[in-house]
């Protein structure tokens, strides 16, 4: 497919401005859906029916008590950034497109058993591979026998309690994607399925069901080609400081006494902060708004080296996560999901000026895909970022992520722990609630 221009929707006026600008300036920021460099067209191909594309197979094991998501394997130190620059202009672009023949539909799973170790060594040279045209995964058993033809482990979500996702399939490790009606206005940025505490190793999405109305594009770039497309010295300002990204906030009244703020900060810290599984610092008023309390992580690199092949990618959900690029584009996130980054070393946020060459350099190496049903995005979690356009009408695509299945010490022995579940389920039923279309400028 060739490069061409993408627009996803038309720009939307917004009255929300970032809670570090100026509130009395008369400049309010347009809410303009980003481009991508790739978009392939879409071949209008027939998928099932939801009662048949989520009908799991119960003759087969219950997948429910998978792996815990691995702990972030960190190698950051050490980087010469021009060097790494170089090395990652070398790269093979990402993804790979694997598009199926009649005659890998009719050998069915066979072709992946067939084709495992090649299929795994594209993934770990591309960062990503775009399986297109296959019958097989167009639905959640057929889905199951692909990935475990490719010898993949399930594991969980590293933000499986945050709400976020919640399970398609629980038995066949099986999670929704961010198909909520309340947030198909929302743009998801590009970001790696990682905390500064957990990554998971691989993922595999699948389209069971494109937007009926329009849009939903799975947005994928390359860690190495942005790497390679930032200014250099944004990226060694970055490097240097290091960032840190708060994850939820909390609207305490400012006309609170001190000793009041500081034992909801306390009870907070230790009743909510850990049913994360995050290393989180609770910080008053990081982002400048009067009261605020927000749950931030430890500060992280943002280039991290491949645990596999050593090479330096950019490796951090900046372009997800950062208030002045949200509060540009489609956002349906509710205030207290809304999150921030910060320079690490003076817990500033990051200025607009090095926000719009992560957007620029990110958004530059997009290939907004036409996913569409039995079609697979394998993901090489340490190396291609991930996101999602806004879309229109119905959508169903799931994920599955997959822990270290050839290196037990990287792995760990921890299997999921059920109690993690209450707050997944609570606060998936709270974004049920929302109104479909929610804005973020809504209470």
């Amino acid at each position: 497919f060739a490069p061409r221009a993408f627009t996803a929707s038309a720009p939307t006026r917004s009255v929300l401005q970032s809670t570090v600008e100026d509130e009395t300036s008369s400049a309010v920021p347009d809410r303009v859906a980003p481009d991508a460099k790739w978009v392939p067209d879409w071949e209008d191909r027939a998928g099932l029916s939801p009662d048949v594309f989520m009908e799991s197979d119960m003759s087969k094991s219950d997948l429910s008590g998978m792996w815990e998501c691995p702990l972030t394997r960190w190698d950051s130190d050490g980087i010469d950034v021009k060097k790494a620059q170089a090395q990652a202009r070398r790269q093979p672009k990402c993804p790979l497109e694997v598009r199926a023949k009649p005659s890998d539909n009719e050998a069915g799973m066979a072709y992946f058993e067939k084709n495992r170790d090649r299929l795994r060594g594209d993934l770990l040279k591309y960062g990503a591979v775009w399986l297109r045209g296959f019958d097989l995964m167009k639905d959640v058993n057929g889905y199951r026998e692909m990935h475990e033809a490719l010898g993949l482990e399930p594991c969980l979500d590293p933000l499986h309690s945050s709400g976020l996702r919640k399970f398609a399939s629980e038995r066949d490790a099986l999670y929704e994607e961010v198909n909520k009606p309340s947030l198909r206005g929302h743009y998801i940025g590009l970001h790696c399925e990682s905390t500064a505490k957990r990554t998971a190793a691989y993922a595999a999405f699948v389209c069971f069901q494109r937007a009926t109305e329009g849009g939903g594009r799975f947005l994928v770039a390359d860690g190495a080609a942005i790497l390679a497309e930032m200014d250099p010295a944004v990226l060694q300002k970055l490097y240097d400081r290091e960032i840190r990204i708060s994850v939820s906030n909390l609207d305490i009244p400012p006309a609170f006494p001190g000793p009041l703020k500081e034992g909801i900060k306390i009870a907070v810290d230790k009743a909510v902060a850990p049913k994360f599984d995050m290393d989180l610092e609770m910080i008053y008023e990081s982002d400048g708004k009067p009261g605020r309390l927000q749950a931030v992580e430890t500060a992280e690199s943002p280039i991290n080296r491949h645990p596999v092949t050593g090479l330096p990618v950019w490796f951090n959900n900046a372009h997800n996560h950062a208030r002045k690029l949200r509060d540009r584009r489609p956002c349906g996130v509710p205030e207290v999901g809304m999150t921030e980054v910060f320079y690490a070393d003076t817990m500033e946020p990051l200025s607009l000026e090095d926000c719009q060459e992560i957007k620029r350099a990110s958004e530059s190496c997009i290939t907004a895909l036409a996913m569409e049903p039995g079609d697979v995005l394998l993901v090489d979690n340490y190396r291609a970022l991930h996101g999602r356009d806004v879309f229109q009408g119905d959508r169903y695509h799931a994920v599955s992520w997959f822990t270290w299945d050839d290196n037990e010490e990287w792995r760990g022995e921890e299997r999921r722990i059920v109690e993690k579940n209450g707050m997944n389920k609570v606060i998936n039923q709270m974004m049920d609630w929302l109104p479909k279309d929610f804005e973020s400028d809504q209470s």
